[in-house]
């Protein structure tokens, strides 16, 4: 008879916490709105992505995230090419600023 009484206040004191818990909050909320995960350092918009971005940028981790060596090689590559890129660029650029008048010329008739 004991335990009849126990589980009966139990079962009282438990409906009575969910109820306050979903109505007792009145014109605020029960739960302070979470603010979405963002990326600490995002990437730049206003001017292209180089490799010292990619290398200074860290994703947050999750509860269920990501394997976070699988992401560092992807970051890794993808900092290499962005790099070689640049490198590539720079050499194009530096090779048409000393190329010859008539040459430049030619390569825009070509267009």
């Amino acid at each position: 008879m004991i335990v009849f009484w126990f589980l009966l206040i139990a079962l009282v004191v438990v409906v009575a916490a969910v109820t306050l818990a979903v109505v007792g909050g009145g014109s605020e909320a029960v739960l302070p709105e979470a603010e979405p995960d963002r990326v600490a350092d995002a990437l730049p918009e206003s001017r292209p992505v180089v490799r010292a971005d990619i290398d200074a940028l860290r994703l947050p981790v999750a509860p269920r995230g990501y394997r976070m060596a699988e992401v560092d090689d992807v970051l890794d590559r993808l900092a290499a090419e962005l790099a070689e890129r640049d490198a590539r660029i720079a050499e194009l650029t530096a090779a048409r600023a000393h190329a010859p008048a008539d040459r430049v010329d030619l390569t825009k008739e070509e267009r």
